[in-house]
């Protein structure tokens, strides 16, 4: 009787429709393994789970760690105190708050970034998003809001979907926090910024954004942390930060998955 009335509480309470669905998603996901085994988003080399590099091309990332500048997020080669702040952002103050990057950007990283934004690897995006959501830990006190730089509707169509939006769905999967991809549009098509000089790339995203009329609504007094791939020169997070705080954002921050270091070698 006693039993009867368990079994009779199991099924009412859905528990053994839960552990069976469950059951055939790990099977599903097991048959699909056999059938696509893991392997490295970068060379293809077997791995023991999905979206992930495997040891030897994970050892080649760079990833951007303590001792850095608090502004910008630039490492230093030692550490210079808690108050240091790098020659960048005192040459030139940037209108966000802190800016925060996982990686160097080298060949590897240039790589991984091409793939996500013209080779439609959304598997990409989880894994940077990773590493993004530990680099940016800084940054996620107070809730606050996840914008990906917008693309041009034009430019989108062409891609098929926006590489910083995929990266903040991923970050905000992880850390919990909500992602608002309309808070800012892109009004003017540009040019890629790959190619132009530092005061190319201002000229060429300077007004090139626009707020969401309800904005503030939208936003409630939260900080906003712009999302994007690349932080090259930062003309475009500069240029989306200016377009949030001139319509009455207080506080941004931004969060990147690369950043050029300057003397690193690198592909710009």
């Amino acid at each position: 009787m006693r039993l009867m009335e368990r079994v009779e509480g199991l099924v009412k309470t859905g528990w053994w429709r839960r552990h069976i669905t469950g059951g055939i998603g790990r099977l599903g996901g097991m048959m699909l393994d056999l059938a696509y085994p893991p392997a490295c988003l970068n060379c293809e080399a077997p791995t023991a789970v999905p979206d992930t590099l495997c040891s030897n091309c994970f050892k080649a990332l760079r990833p951007i760690t303590a001792p850095l500048c608090p502004v910008l997020g630039l490492p230093f080669a030692a550490s210079l105190g808690p108050d240091a702040v790098s020659a960048a952002a005192l040459a030139d103050p940037p209108p966000f708050g802190r800016a925060r990057s996982a990686v160097i950007y080298d060949e590897l990283a240039a790589t991984m970034v091409s793939r996500l934004k013209y080779g439609d690897r959304p598997e990409l995006a989880r894994f940077c998003a990773r590493l993004m959501a530990g680099a940016g830990h800084e940054l996620w006190a107070g809730a606050p809001i996840l914008m990906p730089v917008p693309l041009h509707p034009a430019r989108q169509r062409e891609r098929r979907f926006n590489q910083s939006a995929e990266l903040a769905r991923a970050v905000g999967r992880l850390t919990g926090l909500t992602v608002d991809p309309s808070l800012v549009q892109r009004i003017r098509r540009t040019r890629q910024q790959v190619g132009l000089s530092g005061d190319g790339r201002q000229r060429n995203v300077a007004g090139a954004f626009a707020v969401h009329p309800d904005i503030l609504i939208r936003t409630g007094g939260r900080r906003v942390v712009v999302v994007d791939d690349v932080y090259t020169t930062g003309a475009t997070v500069k240029a989306v930060t200016r377009t949030l705080r001139k319509a009455g954002v207080d506080a941004v921050d931004v969060v990147t998955f690369a950043r050029v270091v300057i003397g690193a070698d690198l592909p710009i």
